[in-house]
């Protein structure tokens, strides 16, 4: 028997400050040697593309998959298996993975944004800027937020929104420049091609998650964002060096170098330094990795099993 897992398990199971804590859980196991992950790989075939990526923590493995097909939207599945490689759950995952992400780029903030920012701006208004914006919130004393995106009927819903859920002003901004003229924590969530956030807009302190893109040929942020960065912050070099346009772009500018890229799980488990002054300019290039979902999953499936969420399914032999 396994256990199916609907999206409104999930979101009845694992919310934002939990996510961001099972993550730095899995960030210290990675960091351990205990948790590993799969970078997502992607095949193509007439017009179809499948995502697969992976993770191992706590005795368990699985794995993230998603098909994409224009015009229909993706959609997103985890299958989880215990050690003795049973398989334990298919979990529905739009949820899941919009609700992980925001949580990684909370735990970059935790460790990374000055301890006293209290302004977050970001860039891109749709569903995943969501848990982008409430996990900063969760994790800095955050007063006042700002948000910038192409359709202001679109912005003004989603400042409405998070204003409600956040309990703090959360306002439509006119242009990126001016919101970030006034904040010390930066995000950028948007599926643009060439940079909307750049170097020369940021103050001093400021903290970058650069988090919508996962493609080599789009860049949210430009070079001298990157330049800046006194610590460049990634889940994965090794998919980072196949996904992450913000850094190819800024190698060739040549205003990076890998060796120069930390992983968010060192610098976590304090194998490498964070932040050592408040005027630093710090970036986490988020790209999303597997062993989020295994995190995220892990946990829906035991809380599921508690609480009797989830419906069990035979699956012969």
């Amino acid at each position: 028997m396994i256990r199916y897992i609907s999206e409104a398990d999930v979101t009845a199971t694992l919310d934002v400050a939990t996510a961001i804590d099972l993550l730095d859980d899995a960030c210290r196991a990675l960091a351990a040697g205990t948790a590993a992950i799969a970078p997502r790989q992607r095949i193509a075939s007439e017009g179809v593309s499948m995502n697969l990526m992976g993770g191992a923590l706590a005795g368990r493995v699985g794995h993230k998959c998603y098909p994409v097909a224009r015009p229909r939207r993706a959609r997103f599945w985890v299958t989880l298996f215990g050690n003795d490689a049973t398989m334990l759950a298919l979990i529905e995952a739009d949820a899941l993975g919009q609700i992980r992400t925001g949580a990684a780029s909370g735990l970059a903030t935790r460790v990374l944004a000055r301890a006293d920012a209290h302004v977050a701006a970001v860039v891109g208004t749709g569903w995943q800027a969501r848990t982008q914006l409430e996990a900063v919130c969760r994790v800095r004393p955050i007063e006042r937020a700002y948000a910038y995106g192409r359709d202001p009927a679109r912005a003004r819903t989603f400042c409405d929104e998070m204003t409600a859920l956040l309990h703090i002003p959360v306002e439509p901004a006119n242009d990126v420049a001016s919101m970030l003229a006034q904040a010390q924590v930066a995000i950028t969530m948007t599926t643009a091609s060439e940079p909307v956030l750049f170097g020369a807009q940021l103050l001093p302190g400021t903290h970058v998650n650069a988090a919508g893109s996962n493609r080599p040929t789009a860049e949210e942020i430009d070079a001298d964002v990157v330049r800046q960065a006194a610590i460049v912050a990634v889940e994965n070099v090794a998919q980072a060096k196949v996904e992450s346009g913000d850094l190819l772009g800024a190698e060739r500018a040549g205003a990076f170098d890998w060796s120069s890229a930390v992983l968010l799980s060192d610098i976590v488990a304090g194998k490498a330094p964070g932040r050592t002054s408040d005027d630093q300019i710090t970036l986490f290039e988020s790209l999303g990795v597997g062993l989020w979902d295994i995190a995220a999953a892990n946990y829906i499936y035991d809380r599921c099993v508690e609480s009797g969420r989830g419906r069990e399914v035979d699956l012969p032999g």
